[in-house]
């Protein structure tokens, strides 16, 4: 692991990956390296049921450090670094159930990543937007694409267009949070949900993940039929 992210294994089967880049836990190159690094170990350790993300401090993520792109040949050259060593596809590419504990500042690259975990947990501080637009970017780590399928074209349009924050009242309407809670209680909610999804059998947990995540592309006809197929295997 690196200083800006740390893992750690309960008895019970959850890996905690936690962000560190005090205060507003800024997304580097260091700390992409660092949870690629981690990602990597949770999806080698068979004794893992589930993943827990969280940040260290008062805010999930304000997003990338935009001093990188600067420091590359052109911005071009910067966001291509950034794509890719950004840890959006190993996280996805979990076979275990995956949450996101929100807190504080969670946009940008911190919204992004947070939108590829099956639950995310958020206190009722927490600030969510995109705001690449406003900067004359794309939210190119997933966030059109990742935003879309979690609350549909019409409900992502005018918050990628706008780049916008939403509270957590909009952000559980909309179904970007799953589960509201006061911040001093984030951490302990999110570990309990964290501890009965490690109590599924790991090889239910994948299929009735990949089962979900399917229904996003195929016809129903096909869903149904692909979900039938995955219930018939050993």
């Amino acid at each position: 692991m690196t200083d800006r992210v740390s893992l750690s294994f309960s008895d019970e089967g959850v890996a905690s990956v936690a962000i560190s880049n005090p205060p507003l836990n800024i997304y580097d190159l260091e700390m992409r390296d660092g949870l690629i690094e981690s990602i990597a170990a949770v999806r080698d350790n068979p004794d893992v049921r589930c993943l827990l993300l969280r940040a260290e401090g008062s805010n999930f993520s304000a997003g990338a450090d935009l001093t990188e792109f600067g420091s590359a040949s052109s911005i071009f050259e910067g966001r291509r670094i950034r794509w890719d060593r950004d840890p959006w596809l190993p996280l996805l590419g979990l076979s275990v159930p995956t949450i996101a504990a929100l807190k504080g500042y969670t946009v940008g690259s911190g919204l992004e990543m947070a939108m590829l975990c099956d639950l995310r947990i958020a206190a009722t501080d927490v600030v969510m937007g995109l705001p690449e637009t406003k900067l004359g970017m794309l939210p190119a780590a997933g966030g059109t694409q990742s935003l879309t399928r979690l609350v549909g074209p019409d409900a992502a349009c005018p918050v990628v267009l706008t780049g916008r924050n939403l509270d957590i009242e909009e952000a559980l309407e909309l179904g970007i949070v799953t589960e509201a809670t006061g911040p001093a209680e984030l951490d302990r909610t999110a570990e309990q949900r964290a501890a009965q999804l490690a109590l599924l059998d790991p090889d239910i947990a994948m299929k009735l993940r990949r089962c979900i995540a399917a229904s996003k592309d195929l016809p129903l006809p096909l869903g149904l039929q692909f979900e039938r197929r995955l219930a018939l295997m050993d």
